[in-house]
This record gives C-alpha cells, structure tokens and sequence, in this order.
C-alpha cells in the first residue's frame, strides 16, 4: 500500500500552455501583464504551445483586446460583482478552479503586492510549487522546463529553479523584468469565459474603502526617469540634491540597498535585487559604485547616466554616459542646467 503522504503523480503532458494572470486596476491593465505576455510569448512559441491571459474582474471584458494586442491567443474571463475588487478568497478560487479545470502547463503572476498574495495560495490549492521573486525565466534547452531564476541568501547570489514534477510550473516575477511589447491591435483570439463559482460566504473579508495615497515619489517602478543615489551620497542632508534633480526632471528617487540600510531613504525607494527591478527611460545612478544585486535591479534601463568619483567603479561598465567627479559637485551644476533648460 503507498503511503498515504505520499504525493500524487500526475500526468504532465495533460498540462499545456504557457498563462499570464492580468492584473488591472480602475478599468485598466497593469503594465506587469503586458511584460510576462511579452516573454511568454517567446516561451509560448519555443515550446509550441498557446499563450494565454486570465482576467478576473467585474465587467472587464473589454481589456482582453488589450491582452490580445500583446501577444495572447485566449482570453480566460471571470466575472462577477465578487471581483470588482481584489481579495484574496475570491481570486484564489476563481483562479484555482480554471486550472484544475483547463490545466495549463505554465502560469507567470506578477510579484506585485496582489501578486504575492494571490500566487502561493493559488500554488498551494492546485498542489505544485511556486518560485518567488524571480528576475528572469526562460526555457531549458534540454528538458524543456522552465528555468527560473531568482536572487537567493540576501541577493548574494542567483539560484535557478525547475519544477519537473508537478504542474503547473508556477512562479511571480518582479515588475520591469521585462519590455512590454508592441501593440497590434488588429490581432484577435478567444474569450473562454467562465462562470463564477465564488459565492459572498466565501469572501472572508470586506473592502470598506479604498484610499488613495501620494505616492508619485516612491511610484518607481512606473517612473521614466529615476535619479538614485547609494552610500557616496554620504548623508541625508547630502540625499537632497538626488531629490532635487528628481523634481526638477520630473522623476522619481531611487536608492540603493546600502543608502537604504543607512536610513536615508526608505525601503520604498530600494532598487536592486533585495528591492525593486526597474527599467526607466534614462537612470541616473549618483554615489553607486555598481555592485551586481543593485545592476541586476536597473541594467535595463534605456540609458543609464553613472557619477561616481572612482573611475574604476563598476558601475561604469554598464553605463551609456559616465561622469568621474564628487556627486555633491556634479548634482549642483547638473540641477542649474537643467533647470535652465526647463525655464527657456
């Protein structure tokens, strides 16, 4: 007689196709949902197999075209008043159900807030494993497996992880990992929509009200331009300059992992592998010295703009401009001539 702890062995060639939970707020799509369509369109087509989005929500069918346009081939559509807003309850059954029922082989989850609140539970009520955090995924030449990949024992090195037993291969990637792809709207696909079976006695919690806070200053990741600063900044006081460049290029403030463990900024702010993966239009990265956990956070950034006073930093290796001198010397000089630009 088998053990009864033991697990089950499924089938995974009943598993096929590669999935991207879309998420959406106030009517539309998260750009992290265009960036895993992105990459898993690429899977999607070394594998052979069909790409498609889920979208939960009450009346939301109107982004699938969106979802389209980015690469899908299917839409999976869950609506109802239950889902008008996030909980964890609703999600985690409506989700868990279209798997078990439509069993697909892959599922890529942003590792957003909801994201990773949504993805162990779904994990865990399916029966197979999710890697957490990951910075890249791909395809295993030799098994076919996914590989992913994600920062592990502080950031201080990168573990790459399969999941060969179990299905689906599930994991959640940081947000701006990954281009969003060009648009085609004139692509079309299938709406599979699904009924609801999510009832109110199951919705354990209750939204009482939704507060907008102020939070452009730490909006990071949706940020075009990112003025950072890391231990060469020296100070607080010293941290003001990196916020004025900010204000006045209209961007956001990052910091690195060593400003954020002197308390200058707070966590928020933190880019790099412990923080958050970020790829604006041009990063400027001021008293940085380029360690690998805080270039693996920003490498794909558009242009990247280097000060640092040690001309052998290896935060010049990945940069598009450097500038060797003192931050505290370089920032005010570049805050006036900007400032210039923006007044004429």
């Amino acid at each position: 007689m088998a053990d009864k702890n033991t697990a089950a062995v499924i089938n995974t060639a009943d598993y096929k196709g590669i999935w991207v939970f879309m998420e959406h707020a106030e009517g539309e799509l998260r750009s992290v949902g265009f960036e895993l369509l992105g990459q898993g369109r690429c899977i999607a087509d070394q594998l052979g197999e069909e790409l498609s989005a889920v979208i939960i929500g009450d009346h939301v069918a109107g982004l699938a075209k969106h979802a389209f346009a980015s690469g899908a081939d299917k839409v999976y559509l869950v609506e109802g008043h239950e889902y008008e807003h996030y909980t964890t309850d609703a999600y985690t059954i409506a989700f868990a159900d279209l798997i078990n029922t439509y069993k697909p082989s892959v599922v890529l989850i942003g590792a957003t807030n909801d994201g990773r609140d949504l993805g162990p539970r779904v994990a865990c009520r399916v029966g197979t494993g999710l890697t957490a955090d990951c910075t890249n995924l791909a395809v295993d030449e030799q098994t076919g497996l996914i590989a992913w990949t994600r920062p592990a024992l502080g950031g201080n090195i990168l573990a790459t992880i399969f999941c060969p037993n179990h299905r689906p291969q599930m994991g959640t990637i940081r947000p701006k990992v990954f281009k969003q792809p060009e648009q085609d709207l004139t692509r079309n696909g299938q709406i599979i929509r699904v009924q609801s079976k999510v009832n109110s006695a199951d919705i354990r919690t209750k939204l009482v009200d939704v507060i907008k806070a102020c939070t452009a200053a730490v909006n990071i990741e949706e940020a075009d331009i990112i003025v950072s600063g890391g231990r060469g900044m020296c100070s607080t006081e010293n941290f003001k300059l990196i916020e004025e460049l900010a204000r006045v290029l209209g961007g956001a403030v990052g910091a690195s992992r060593a400003a954020v463990d002197a308390g200058w900024k707070p966590a928020l702010h933190q880019v790099g592998q412990t923080g958050k993966t970020i790829g604006p239009k041009i990063y400027f990265a001021c008293g940085i010295s380029g360690a690998i956990q805080h270039v693996c956070g920003m490498s794909s950034s558009d242009i990247i703009i280097a000060i640092n006073k040690d001309p052998d930093a290896p935060i010049f290796r990945v940069s598009d401009f450097g500038i060797v001198g003192d931050a505290m010397e370089v920032l005010p000089a570049l805050i006036e001539e900007f400032k210039k630009i923006k007044e004429g």
